[in-house]
């Protein structure tokens, strides 16, 4: 295969990373590090280097157009990079230390985790439904998003429970290059009651201040292939431009089975392969 050949297949596989990444708030390394481990032979840390620089574009293409629309909730979002950027740190700083086997049975077991979450979780809880969290109401974080029936207000709550899942969160983004997307939805649908779709933008919005703080570090390690980088960014970018607009129009429930389909089947294969040593 010729580098030209190489790239174009490359940008393809990006462009569909990052369309399903700002469908789900993954951010595309979910989906970027799997293809270019498994598929094209990439070895993982200048995968995860090419991936934290990918989900700093998604974050770009695909949070501006969630603000306007009114979806993300920029107070959440800028409370909770604090602990994502902290653990992104100490991320990277440990993906220098494990062994890149260790790297994809981590990445295998956190997507894994993920795909059962997204399918047993509980309907979006409207304002009044439960109760209000009292550093959610000192942060005048409760807010509203825009539905088919007009606003549709809703509470935040268990604030310092979701604060320590975004530290977590971080910690895996520098070490698996996913941009946290993937507990960064979880968290904050789960743990902190937020409706999956203010979720999912909320989380696009923080994941590229979370990949910067960690993208420095494997930069600095030399992890950073510009040649290999470039059209995996393009290519995400272009994919997650495509997912804004979908992204309104989708179903709830139908952006969950997308979400634990997709991140599913590239567990399991992440886990074979490290097993094995194919990785």
């Amino acid at each position: 295969m010729s580098v030209l050949e190489l790239t174009v297949w490359v940008s393809g596989g990006a462009f569909a990373a990052g369309f399903l990444g700002s469908l789900t708030g993954l951010g595309g390394g979910v989906v970027i590090v799997p293809l270019l481990t498994l598929v094209f032979g990439v070895n993982i840390r200048y995968a995860v280097g090419a991936s934290l620089v990918s989900v700093i574009a998604t974050s770009s293409g695909a949070a501006a157009a969630y603000v306007k629309e009114g979806f993300s909730n920029i107070r959440i979002g800028m409370f909770l990079e604090i602990a994502t950027s902290a653990g992104a740190l100490f991320g990277a700083w440990l993906a220098g230390v494990v062994s890149t086997g260790a790297i994809g049975i981590t990445f295998g077991v956190v997507l894994l985790y993920s795909a059962w979450q997204s399918l047993r979780q509980p309907r979006d809880v409207p304002c009044g439904e439960q109760e209000r969290d009292r550093w959610a109401t000192r942060l005048k974080m409760h807010g509203s998003y825009p539905s088919r029936e007009g606003p549709r207000r809703y509470s935040v709550r268990h604030v310092p429970e979701g604060f320590g899942l975004m530290l977590g969160a971080g910690t895996l983004s520098g070490l698996l290059g996913i941009g946290s997307g993937a507990v960064k939805v979880i968290a904050m649908d789960q743990a902190m009651g937020i409706p999956f779709k203010v979720s999912t933008t909320t989380s696009n919005f923080m994941i590229g201040v979370t990949a910067a703080a960690s993208a420095g570090v494997y930069l600095s390690r030399g992890y950073v292939d510009p040649g290999l980088s470039m059209p995996v960014m393009l290519g995400v970018l272009a994919g997650s431009i495509l997912g804004t607009r979908v992204l309104v129009a989708a179903r709830t429930r139908s952006l969950r089975l997308v979400f634990a389909a997709v991140i599913g089947v590239l567990a399991v294969e992440m886990i074979y392969n490290s097993v094995t040593g194919k990785l």
